[in-house]
This record gives C-alpha cells, structure tokens and sequence, in this order.
C-alpha cells in the first residue's frame, strides 16, 4: 500500500500567544490556507489523488514562532519543490499560515522540521 498524502499546515504561534488573537480566528487562517492551496493547485495529481478518497485526508497541524519563521518555512518548502499556498489575512496585511499540497511525508524532507505540533 502506498504511503498516505498528507497536508502540512504551519500556523504562527504568536497569533494566539502575543497578539491574543481568539482560537476561532486563528483556526480560521488553516481553514483559509487549505483551501487556498487545494484551489491554486486543483490540476495538481498530488491534489487530485488526496480528494480522490475524500473519507482518508490526512492533515498535521504545525506551528512555527512568529511571522519570521513562518517565512523561513515557506522558503524552506520553496527550495524542496514543495508547493504551497501562504495565507495572509487581509486588510491587515499579515502572513498568519501556510498549507502544503498533499505530499508523501518523506518527499517534504526537513523543510518543517523546526516546527512542532500545534498545541
């Protein structure tokens, strides 16, 4: 059996912890960002196949420090060909998440390593 398609989404700790944003809020930016990539990259195979099995979507949720190192994130996942779609919420202006296309996790390599899960 073929290893599962996972979505990897990175959400800013900072929000939550130091902007005292509330929960709803902050969910909402993964929300925004899944959908986002799975849009951006509907004509992808790797998108295709993970909606193709609609009851077997595999998703991490991550966070990273604060909006510095979400960036580092998406650079990361940038130099390892992984496509991604970084949300920023608007009219604020801020990169808040990012989500992966599904990918097999050994394909993401160490891109997210520095990120732990969301807590």
């Amino acid at each position: 059996m073929a290893e599962a398609r996972t979505m990897f989404i990175v959400i800013r700790k900072d929000l939550a912890k130091v902007l005292q944003w509330p929960l709803g809020s902050v969910i909402a930016q993964g929300c925004h960002a899944s959908v986002a990539v799975m849009q951006k990259y509907r004509d992808d195979e790797r998108v295709k196949t993970y909606v193709d099995d609609i009851n077997s979507m595999h998703k991490v949720v991550l966070e990273t420090k604060n909006e510095a190192s979400l960036l580092k994130m998406a650079e990361n996942l940038k130099q390892n060909n992984i496509p991604y779609y970084l949300w920023t919420e608007q009219p604020e202006n801020i990169p808040t998440c990012l989500a992966t296309v599904p990918v097999v996790r050994s394909d993401l390599g160490d891109a997210l390593k520095k990120c732990s899960l969301m807590r």
